[in-house]
């Protein structure tokens, strides 16, 4: 994480709210996340459009939007309005409501892939669903995952590439879990490759189809720098999946209904055997689902357990039919693709006028900025990289009050809200960073000669 900085704002309340909140809850938040250090996490007051306020009164743009939920920005009217408008209809009943059947409709007319929908409550779950469901309709229980994703915080798929065994490029990195409590017997069931490289997934395939469910893929690494598949990549994904008959679970959780109307899956030209939905499909309100074939999708309640106390809550149906309405008639993802790509522009400027190598990944949606002249297509490459430059950036960035993500794997996040007076803002904000950042790295730099006389360079 990027060492934050507080000249410019008072982090008052929020250090003493902290101080507070330590006393009540682990790191005094609700998700190790949203823990930024003792003195610079920060609470927030409310949010609107693309902008939000901590409780210090700080104001910011925001390109995190909770990690990509608020498509349309926060506190979306049309969407608030839904939601309220459902809440007569109730919490739970342990019984299905009307409004769950109008929600699938629109999910299946955006994703071809879904001939069936079961919903589920955050990403994390749904991927857990969807694996589940593979093992039970294929009967096997093994797995392929990619170096470099994420697929939520389950036992199954919280295991990385050890970074400090990566330095050896002739052999592969060791896979290590991402904290403790994880069973190291679940190692025993998957395979981690290299992301973008389909040689490698045959190989793994040719010689054990017959144990592998499913190869769980992101078709961009929304954890990751937002690296994308190269086409040929998750094309041959999708067949090599076919010819050794088993599975291929795309999640969607980050990029479905972001980088286009039918996900991914649209943009690549493929099908998913399974995929799961959850971040954009309800500007926020809590929601995810599962899609897939039909064959498949039936294994649920016919072998196959799938279930939740707050599944398919009326209000998050609700704001999920108003978002999806929204995102499937207007131009909302092309404006919203056109600010992305309009910041990069401008970017790419301030950074070019400064011979400073860089380059973005990902959708304009979703976008990673790289300070290289080459993009990264593989974790590895992210990882080996010097990314000093992005991490020093963003403490000033969020400091000025544009409120990017200060760890560089995550992406710029563009939401509806975004209009020109941010662009502006960012941008102008952006350069003076830049300046800064440059600045510091030059001092730092000058004190460790001054620490080593006789080195020069």
């Amino acid at each position: 994480m990027s060492t934050i900085k507080t000249e410019r704002r008072n982090l008052d309340k929020s250090r003493a709210h902290f101080q507070e909140a330590v006393k009540h809850m682990p790191l005094g938040v609700s998700s190790n996340f949203r823990y930024w250090g003792d003195d610079n996490t920060i609470f927030v007051k409310r949010g609107k459009g693309a902008r939000l306020w901590d409780i210090d009164g700080n104001e910011y743009i925001d390109y995190r939007l909770g990690y990509g939920p608020a498509i349309l920005g926060h506190c979306h009217d049309t969407v608030d309005a839904a939601a309220r408008e459902a809440q007569p209809v109730g919490t739970v009943y342990a019984l299905g409501t009307e409004k769950e059947v109008t929600v699938a409709k629109l999910i299946k007319e955006m994703m071809p892939a879904a001939d069936l929908v079961r919903f589920s409550n955050s990403g994390t779950e749904a991927v857990m669903a969807a694996l589940r469901l593979a093992r039970g309709y294929t009967g096997k229980d093994n797995y392929v995952t990619f170096e470099g994703s994420y697929h939520g915080l389950f036992d199954a798929t919280m295991w990385t590439a050890d970074p400090d065994d990566m330095k050896d490029q002739s052999k592969d990195p060791r896979v290590i879990t991402y904290g403790q409590g994880i069973p190291q017997l679940v190692r025993q069931l998957f395979w981690q490759v290299p992301y973008n490289d389909a040689q490698r997934l045959e190989d793994v395939l040719k010689k054990n189809h017959d144990t592998i469910a499913a190869v769980l893929i992101e078709p961009i690494l929304g954890n990751c720098c937002g690296i994308p598949s190269k086409p040929e990549f998750i094309k041959a994904v999708r067949e090599l999946c076919t010819k050794y008959n088993v599975l291929m679970i795309v999640d969607e959780v980050k990029t479905g209904f972001r980088v286009a109307k039918g996900g991914a899956q649209e943009l690549y030209g493929i099908q998913a055997d399974i995929f799961t939905v959850a971040k954009a499909m309800a500007n926020g309100y809590p929601i995810s689902a599962i899609g897939g074939r039909e064959e498949i999708m039936r294994k649920y309640g016919k072998g196959v357990a799938h279930g939740g106390t707050y599944t398919a809550q009326a209000m998050s149906l609700a704001a999920a039919e108003a978002t999806l309405t929204i995102l499937k008639d207007t131009d909302a993802l092309k404006n919203i693709a056109a600010y992305g790509q309009a910041m990069q522009d401008g970017m790419r400027k301030v950074l070019s006028k400064r011979g400073i190598p860089h380059s973005f990944t990902g959708h304009q949606s979703m976008s990673g900025l790289f300070f290289s002249a080459e993009a990264p297509t593989t974790y590895r490459n992210w990882k080996l990289s010097d990314y000093t430059f992005y991490d020093t950036m963003a403490g000033y960035l969020i400091d000025m009050g544009v409120m990017c993500e200060p760890d560089s794997r995550e992406p710029w996040f563009i939401s509806a809200g975004h209009d020109k007076a941010c662009l502006d803002e960012t941008l102008a904000k952006f350069e003076e960073a830049v300046d800064l950042t440059l600045d510091e790295l030059a001092r730092g730099r000058a004190e460790e000669a001054k620490l080593m006389p006789g080195i020069s360079g």
